[in-house]
């Protein structure tokens, strides 16, 4: 593995570049835009072999909201990372990183969440978060506008997503989104929040609708997962003839592809899709630093989780760790009819029939 002198490769604090014989990237920190080749442009590397470009770390398991379907069972009790357990682990991290997603329930449960942002910032790491949008505070939309590159409100209440959008955007914020769980209890919803994005002025600055696919996980989850690819069709159609903004997570992938094949701008749509990048591009680290693959894969009988406070060399002891080199593999090897990645610990699919 080549070393890099990763601080030569950041120009005037704005552009994050990172260049190998086999991986390289560019990431403007003002934007968020990124972009990602191998020996050539038009080469795509399977993985990062300097590290998570995105870590995704839970910093508080405390939420009000104590939803049926929450897959992390989370309730108003619960705990928090401190900034320095946080800092610790955060100089163990690969300069490689480029941004952290930070999973927390109400956004005033974690005191020491802002000083966490600040100090991603002033090492040049962004910050992202999403919200619940519940007992919000103009200072808490004031310091997420200074600190975060984009912030996802989780929609529960219409209203309470929407006012929250609107306080981000009116501040500036260009990337804000809203994310929407998909399941069959919450088809109908979905569909709701992309009618009142045409019509409702709250929306009218939102950046994208996110759909989320529901993961059979948590001891309270009772949703069921969207079992008619008909109602799938339904939904993209609505998007793209509506000339909606909108994307899903990477677990949605292969469902996405198999949808879209056959539009005519496929070949542009599949370009901005990311199947699952866990331990390829991403890795998790939940409120104890106890490290996954995934958030999903936490707590899971086959998959041990990796003590961040224990880590001296993070590429050696978590990156290239036997365990998560095997995940990688099995994850690189594990590509549907499409040849995208799918996720090798849930079927997350539709029922092709309906």
């Amino acid at each position: 593995m080549k070393s890099l002198d990763f601080k030569a490769k950041t120009i005037n604090g704005k552009i994050k570049l990172l260049h190998s014989d086999s991986y390289n990237y560019h990431f403007n920190l003002t934007n968020g835009y990124f972009v990602r080749w191998g020996k050539t442009l038009e080469d795509d590397p399977d993985y990062s072999p300097f590290g998570p470009e995105i870590l995704d770390i839970e910093i508080s398991t405390i939420c009000s909201n104590g939803c049926n379907f929450c897959y992390k069972s989370n309730t108003s009790k619960g705990i928090n990372m401190t900034f320095e357990q946080f800092k610790i682990m955060f100089d163990k991290f690969p300069k490689a990183l480029t941004q952290i997603a930070f999973g927390i329930g109400d956004v005033w449960a974690n005191p020491d969440l802002w000083k966490i942002m600040e100090h991603c910032r002033i090492n040049q790491v962004i910050p992202n978060i999403t919200i619940n949008g519940n007992r919000m505070a103009e200072i808490y939309y004031d310091n997420l506008k200074k600190y975060c590159g984009s912030v996802a409100v989780s929609l529960y209440d219409y209203d309470i997503c929407y006012d929250a959008v609107e306080e981000l955007t009116n501040r500036g914020m260009e990337q804000v989104n809203i994310h929407a769980l998909l399941s069959e209890e919450t088809y109908d919803r979905c569909m709701q929040v992309m009618k009142d994005s045409i019509s409702d002025i709250r929306l009218s600055k939102l950046n994208a609708i996110v759909f989320l696919w529901l993961k059979p996980k948590g001891d309270r989850n009772n949703y069921t997962q969207l079992k008619s690819k008909k109602k799938f069709v339904k939904l993209l159609r609505y998007a793209l003839e509506n000339m909606i903004t909108f994307g899903f997570d990477s677990c949605s992938a292969p469902m996405v592809y198999d949808t879209l094949k056959e539009h005519k701008y496929f070949k542009a749509i599949k370009d901005m899709i990311e199947p699952c990048e866990s331990t390829l591009f991403s890795y998790y680290i939940n409120a104890e630093g106890i490290g996954y693959p995934c958030s999903f894969s936490e707590g899971l009988t086959n998959i041990s989780g990796i003590n961040m406070f224990q880590v001296n060399d993070f590429l050696k002891d978590v990156w290239f760790n036997k365990e998560n080199v095997k995940f990688r593999n099995n994850l690189i090897k594990n590509k549907d009819c499409n040849g995208c990645r799918k996720c090798q610990i849930y079927n997350l699919t539709t029922e092709e029939q309906k």
